[in-house]
C-alpha cells in the first residue's frame, strides 16, 4: 500500500493561500473538480471519485482521525464508468455521505497542496506528503509542518476526520 502524511485545516478563504502555495510550488495550479461518495466499510474508508471527465478512482485508505499530522495507508484503482460502480456499491454497502469539491491542486517536491472548496462546509487546504519507501513518517509529518510554517497555517485550524464527517455532523475539531 502506499503511504502518506496528512493535515486538513480549515481556512479563511482559498484565494488568501493561492499565491502562497504558488510561491513554494513546482507544479500547479491544476483545477479539479471532485465528487465523492463514501460506503460503509468497517476497516478503514471506501470512497468513489468522479471526475468532470467521467472518469473516476475507487479510493481504500486508513488513517487515525486526529488533528495533527497522521500517517495514511491507500490503495486506489482507476475506474472507467464510476456511476455504474456507485450504484453497485451502494446496493451491496451503503453509502455514508457524499463529497463534492472544487480543488485546486500544486505540487511542492513530495507534498500535494490542495486548497477545497467543499460544497456546504466552506474552505479547506488539505496537504498529503508522499512518503517514498523507507521514508519515515516523522519526516513527513515534519515536511507536513514546514509547509504549514510557509502557508502561514496555524496548528489551531487543523480538523480531524473526513469531510464526510463533517457533513455527517460529527465534531472533527480540536
Amino acid at each position: 500500500m502506499a503511504r502518506n502524511i496528512e493535515i486538513k485545516a480549515r481556512i479563511p478563504s482559498v484565494e488568501r493561500l493561492v499565491p502562497r502555495a504558488a510561491a513554494i510550488a513546482d507544479e500547479g495550479p491544476v483545477d479539479i473538480q471532485q465528487d465523492d461518495t463514501f460506503f460503509l466499510c468497517n476497516t478503514g474508508r471506501l470512497k468513489l471519485r468522479t471526475f468532470a471527465a467521467g472518469n473516476g478512482e475507487l479510493i481504500y485508505y486508513r488513517r487515525a482521525d486526529l488533528a495533527g499530522p497522521k500517517e495514511s495507508f491507500y490503495l486506489r484503482t482507476p475506474i472507467a464508468a464510476p456511476d455504474i460502480l456507485r450504484e453497485s456499491l451502494s446496493l451491496a454497502y451503503g453509502q455514508a455521505g457524499r463529497v463534492v469539491k472544487q480543488r485546486m491542486l500544486f505540487l511542492a517536491g513530495q507534498t500535494r497542496i490542495h486548497l477545497d472548496r467543499v460544497q456546504g462546509l466552506g474552505d479547506f487546504l488539505e496537504l498529503e506528503v508522499v512518503l517514498e519507501d523507507g521514508q519515515s513518517g516523522e519526516e513527513g509529518a515534519q515536511e507536513a509542518r514546514r509547509i504549514m510554517a510557509l502557508l502561514s497555517v496555524d496548528a489551531s485550524q487543523l480538523i480531524e476526520g473526513a469531510y464526510v464527517d463533517l457533513l455527517n455532523g460529527k465534531d472533527v475539531s480540536r
